[in-house]
């Protein structure tokens, strides 16, 4: 950790607040949302369908909006996309504890959504622009201070939930209000190049046109399409592992701590080892080759869920609680290790193929691709586990996973190898890709 925070100091002040940033934003987010579920069917009794759309519009208008947010932080600046995020999210967390209309729940949820469409692109190319050559470092140091938010997020808000869900609602608010004033005062403004101030013709294009500009940067899309099983993957580890451990340990107490369990492995083994793992991948391989690697380490975290299968299972006591935790355990500390590897250098990439033009909106688009992907694998996945358990094939999910992980691992394998991997950038101006406001 004395390493971590010596890279922290060695960043510029900016960078530094974003890292803050985005560890707060996290916190607020994760000490409600996993309870919101519970609040509605159970405290506002709503019907099952009803909590499935409140939770749907969430996601729905945060992926439907991301490459509109990122648009706009391209054309407005940087800084005013993540404070009129992080205000949505005051208003919205704050609705969502002191309503129990469905129009006014909904309208929150929504709210709370385009918040996140707002900032996320916004941030991701403010810490590119500032970290400048060193941004494979920063963005190993952003997914310490992101995991370490869902890791604390959850115990806050499980304290506070104890005593009313509202509190809960109002305190994420008030973080999220601090943290406004915060950034209003503190970040400096900041914006992408502008192409307009040099006679660049992307400058004069209208907004569609630059979308079409993107569309047609096939090796970006081909990047997306292959990151999808990335997402997918690291999303199990909410999804799947939790159903495997609940399906052999039980709902008890003792199914709550395995759970508890995998998700203190995945977020603690970020924290304390994702800048050594970042260092000793950039000074070892290419990013392609990081990229390929960390996809088929998380590939091959799907292989210990075989193991419960291929044993018999005890009635229960200490044997049946390992074999409900450990396994699924493993498998999240691979899925965390593939996730540490490659995630550095996807942010990179996506900064290097957007040509270091646009690169909010390229995020913007980026995160649009890959969370549609995960909205149609969590599907597929949810009715695999479901339909292969009833066929009596409990191991086709995971063989599945694990050779979705290595088909896309082959994909980005072969987009190092023919080059598409490392576009040259186009750098406009005196700094890398941004100017101040």
């Amino acid at each position: 950790m004395k390493n971590t925070l010596a890279q922290v100091r060695s960043y510029d002040r900016s960078v530094q607040l974003l890292l803050v940033n985005q560890f707060t934003i996290n916190l607020g987010f994760y000490m409600l949302m996993p309870y919101l579920a519970q609040h509605l069917s159970g405290t506002l009794g709503l019907a099952g369908w009803i909590v499935g759309l409140v939770l749907g519009v969430r996601n729905f208008s945060q992926q439907g909006m991301f490459l509109v947010g990122g648009t706009l932080a391209d054309r407005l600046g940087y800084k005013p996309m993540i404070i009129a995020g992080l205000l949505l999210r005051i208003a919205g967390f704050a609705t969502l504890g002191l309503v129990d209309s469905v129009p006014a729940l909904l309208a929150a949820s929504a709210a709370t959504g385009l918040a996140g469409a707002l900032f996320n692109p916004a941030v991701r190319a403010y810490l590119a622009a500032d970290a400048g050559e060193r941004r494979v470092e920063a963005f190993a140091l952003f997914n310490v201070f992101y995991q370490a938010g869902i890791l604390l997020g959850p115990l806050v808000g499980m304290v506070l939930t104890g005593v009313d869900f509202r509190i809960t609602c109002l305190v994420a608010a008030g973080i999220f209000a601090l943290l406004s004033l915060v950034q209003l005062r503190a970040l400096p403004a900041r914006r992408a190049s502008d192409p307009k101030a040099d006679g660049d013709a992307e400058g004069r294009d209208g907004v569609l046109a630059q979308w079409r500009g993107m569309l047609a940067n096939r090796p970006f899309l081909l990047f997306s399409a292959a990151m999808v099983g990335f997402y997918v993957m690291q999303f199990q580890v909410y999804l799947a592992l939790p159903l495997e451990v609940r399906r052999i340990g039980g709902d008890g107490t003792s199914g709550t701590a395995a759970v508890a369990l995998l998700f203190a492995v995945s977020g603690l083994s970020t924290i304390l080892f994702q800048t050594r793992v970042t260092a000793r991948c950039k000074a070892r391989m290419a990013p392609g080759r990081a990229l390929t690697w960390g996809l088929i380490t998380m590939a091959a975290g799907f292989l210990p869920l075989l193991v419960p299968l291929a044993v018999a299972v005890p009635e229960g006591g200490a044997g049946r609680w390992l074999l409900a935790a450990v396994p699924p355990t493993l498998s999240a500390l691979l899925l965390a290790l593939g996730t540490m590897i490659a995630y550095p250098f996807e942010m990179d990439t996506v900064v290097r193929l957007s040509g270091n033009r646009l690169v909010a909106t390229h995020y913007g688009l980026y995160n649009t691709i890959c969370g549609i992907g995960i909205t149609l694998g969590n599907l597929l996945t949810g009715a695999a586990l479901d339909a292969a358990r009833a066929a009596g094939l409990s191991a086709l999910p995971w063989l599945a996973l694990t050779a979705l992980g290595l088909t896309c691992a082959a994909a980005l394998h072969t987009l190092h190898r023919t080059g598409r991997l490392t576009r040259t950038e186009s750098v406009v101006g005196a700094s890398p890709g941004a100017v101040r406001a």
